[in-house]
């Protein structure tokens, strides 16, 4: 019996094909063997045009597979990879039988909310070890840590992204997996209010055991830069509100200082004293313009033009003498003048 026809002349297993098309998947992990089509039209299936005939039975390597609403307990021979991409499901219909031989489950773009539909992958994939979950809004992770260390003893990697974790504490959870060294966590909701760098340290903080993060590796040196900085974050938190991983992490640094906030940024004004012959007057200058500039700016105040006065700058804090102002093109920040300083202004007829 020939397979029925969409309403532009695809076949079922044509319209099936382009739609688990690897390059729908752009969260897919693993090294995967592409699209397997299974047919179930009839007793000897309805291959595709230029295929063999194929039926479940007969596929007995198979290690890669793709499905919509198939039912699982046909698969569950010596499968390593399950593809349910895509497919609006809300909840999970447990198996009869675990499937033991399963190492990734992509089921990204689907409407998973509940962790109680999440946790049935457990029981029915005990040696897990890649869950693809990105774009589903997952709210939270609501086991405890022995239910987390029994369903997924084996987890690996665990991919989150663009899920709805609005708390620490989900993010605490991921350490409850015994296995697990590579998370992915962009997206979430949680995260919105830090900037690029706070999430990142926050995140490598809270995950001792991850050495792969959003496909960064975390090398030693960052990881002790993410824990100091996280211990710092939290310093003027009060007591109750702190999370559990920053008592570990002060046992591990003790209670660091704040950081000094040093302004690397150049100065754009000082408040100099200008003495010339017996007169001292009090003037703010910009540190960005030239000495040749200084020098129109001093005319009103010396009664000297540019081309008949001379500049010293003394730096109050030094034990050197005056320094000369000779170049015109000279900008005054590389003076390094500071408030109180001053300048000295002769006339060149003297």
């Amino acid at each position: 019996m020939e397979p029925p026809e969409d309403k532009d002349g695809r076949t079922f297993v044509e319209v099936i094909s382009e739609k688990y098309s690897p390059e729908n998947f752009p969260y897919r992990r693993g090294p995967g063997m592409g699209v397997v089509v299974v047919s179930t039209g009839g007793p000897q299936g309805s291959p595709m045009k230029g295929e063999p005939r194929r039926t479940i039975g007969q596929l007995k390597r198979l290690t890669g597979l793709f499905v919509t609403s198939y039912a699982l307990s046909l698969l569950l021979c010596r499968l390593e990879e399950l593809f349910l991409c895509h497919n609006e499901y809300s909840s999970v219909s447990p198996c009869r039988v675990a499937c033991s031989t399963l190492r990734l489950l992509h089921i990204t773009d689907n409407c998973l909310k509940d962790w109680a539909e999440v946790r049935k992958f457990g029981s029915m994939f005990p040696c897990l070890d890649t869950l693809v979950m990105a774009n589903n809004n997952l709210s939270s992770i609501q086991d405890s840590k022995d239910i987390l260390q029994r369903l997924f003893p084996k987890l690996r990697s665990i991919n989150l992204h663009n899920s709805g974790l609005n708390q620490w504490e989900d993010i605490e959870k991921l350490n409850f997996f015994p296995r697990l060294e590579e998370v992915r966590l962009q997206g979430i909701p949680l995260l919105q209010a830090y900037t690029n760098a706070e999430r990142r340290s926050l995140m490598i903080a809270q995950l001792p055991s991850v050495s792969l993060l959003n496909g960064s590796a975390v090398s030693d040196s960052e990881r002790e830069d993410a824990e100091r900085f996280f211990i710092r974050y939290y310093l003027d938190y009060p007591e109750e509100e702190l999370p559990y991983r920053y008592h570990s992490l002060v046992n591990k640094y003790g209670k660091l200082e704040p950081l000094a906030e040093i302004d690397l940024r150049p100065r754009c004004r000082a408040q100099v004293e200008v003495h010339c012959e017996e007169k001292v007057e009090q003037l703010s200058i910009r540190l960005d313009q030239t000495v040749a500039e200084l020098k129109k700016q001093l005319t009103t105040v010396v009664q000297l033009s540019t081309n008949s006065m001379r500049l010293y700058y003394i730096d109050k804090g030094s034990a050197f003498g005056p320094e000369e102002m000779k170049y015109n093109t000279r900008a005054l920040h590389s003076y390094s003048i500071q408030d109180g300083d001053e300048i000295l202004v002769v006339s060149k007829t003297k």
